[in-house]
């Protein structure tokens, strides 16, 4: 959906305390937090303002955001 919020809390509520313990503790962690946003940011930025990009390249990044959460994911469930 268009501009649509997928940001990690927004996405895993129920991890909210391992989310601010590990972006506190584990730099990997927070590397990919930070990353996964800005990517989400770009991809959000994209469709709002209805940029002139292609259909693969907006999939690719929404990939590449699904990839970085999946990681995210793992991470909080160890």
């Amino acid at each position: 959906m268009l501009g649509e919020t997928h940001d990690i809390e927004h996405e895993f509520p129920e991890f909210h305390n391992q989310i601010e313990e590990l972006k506190q503790i584990n730099p990997a962690f927070s590397a990919l937090m930070r990353e996964h946003d800005q990517l989400d940011a770009e991809i959000r930025s994209l469709e709002e303002h209805d940029q002139p990009v292609s259909d693969t390249y907006i999939e690719e990044l929404k990939k590449k955001r699904a990839f970085l959460k999946d990681r995210i994911y793992e991470m909080l469930r160890q």
